[in-house]
């Protein structure tokens, strides 16, 4: 580590400590040419496997960039969405991996967007796990009330209504 008052090569360590969110750890260093002290923070680096094979770091940003599309025109704070971005990062570096694919990252956002709005969810998770129709809406809404089968509409108990025939 090079001094920044000096550029000196090396320095030596007089404290370490975790910070207050466990993520990264922070050193005390000294300069044993110039004799100054200067603080260095050190976090583990998260990387993200694209589909198509690229690899990037973590960005948290990035998924409250997304979820904040979906949540457009919800009642939805930034500070929720920051809250919501610290939850997702702490879930995939709680994995214990240095490398994810953007599925788990995106299973891991799914989760606290529930909590957060489910009309959200629901406009994220058809993005992401591609939902091909109405069939699929209804799955996830009935997964979301708890139930097994779609809840009928408001006003259908599911009986036939006899339609009278059109006179010739």
């Amino acid at each position: 580590m090079h001094c920044p008052f000096c550029r000196h090569s090396d320095s030596r360590v007089v404290d370490s400590r975790a910070a207050d969110d466990g993520s990264s750890i922070r050193r005390r260093r000294q300069c044993p040419d110039c004799g100054r002290r200067f603080t260095t923070v050190e976090t583990a680096a998260l990387m993200v496997i694209k589909r198509s094979g690229v690899t990037e770091p973590f960005s948290r940003e990035k998924v409250i960039s997304g979820v904040r599309k979906a949540c457009q025109g919800r009642p939805v704070t930034e500070d929720a969405l920051a809250q919501l971005g610290q939850r997702v990062e702490e879930c995939v570096r709680a994995s214990g991996s240095a490398e994810l694919s953007t599925h788990d990252v995106g299973l891991a956002i799914l989760g606290p967007l529930k909590d957060l709005d489910v009309v959200a969810f629901l406009r994220f998770a058809s993005v992401y796990q591609a939902y091909d129709g109405l069939s699929d809406f209804e799955a996830a809404i009935a997964e979301l009330r708890g139930a097994e089968q779609p809840v009928p509409a408001p006003g259908d108990d599911g009986a036939t209504v006899a339609v009278p025939a059109a006179a010739p």
